[in-house]
């Protein structure tokens, strides 16, 4: 068995994070002072389907396929919205929603769900060799849940900030890895 490792890297930096405001699919990325080492010519690139993830990855490879499994949590009806407007509007749903991954009162993925869905990629993923994936902060924090095995509540202690990078490596297994 060859041995994988995948880095995920956080989208870079949009608006919709700069002024608290939950993302849509086509929100794009904002410029950056300097661009990201390119990579080795053996990385496989993947990228989220939404178009931050692919402006992003298109720093790292002109070679980028898209992985629709990456995508983003599906935050419904919330899609857009600022969280000021959802702490006015609908204070108990944003409050639920932040304390129970099962919980989807916007209509769209609860963080269990997305759970569920990374786990069934990295199941799957068993394509040796080097691989960067660029997905989201939800996605970022789904994995590490996923590899980690701890319990789904422990999300909310993770921040993915833009452009962070996260180091897995399987080979059995999946594995963080640190360096």
């Amino acid at each position: 068995m060859k041995a994988v490792r995948l880095t995920l890297i956080c989208h870079a930096l949009t608006q919709a994070q700069k002024v608290g405001r939950l993302h849509r699919p086509d929100d794009g990325i904002l410029a950056l002072d300097a661009q990201p080492l390119p990579l080795v010519p053996e990385v496989r690139v993947l990228t989220a389907p939404e178009r931050r993830g692919g402006e992003t990855a298109a720093w790292f490879s002109t070679q980028v396929q898209v992985e629709p499994a990456l995508a983003d949590c599906d935050l419904g009806r919330w899609q857009g919205r600022s969280l000021k407007a959802l702490q006015a509007e609908q204070p108990e749903a944003l409050a639920q929603w932040l304390q129970d991954p099962h919980s989807a009162p916007h209509g769209g993925e609860s963080f269990a769900a997305l759970c569920q869905r990374m786990a069934a990629w990295l199941a799957g993923f068993e394509a040796p060799g080097e691989w960067l994936a660029v997905t989201h902060p939800m996605v970022i924090r789904a994995v590490l849940v996923q590899v980690l095995g701890c319990p789904m509540s422990a999300y909310r202690l993770v921040d993915v900030l833009p452009l962070s990078r996260v180091e897995l490596s399987f080979a059995g297994e999946w594995r963080l890895r640190f360096g």
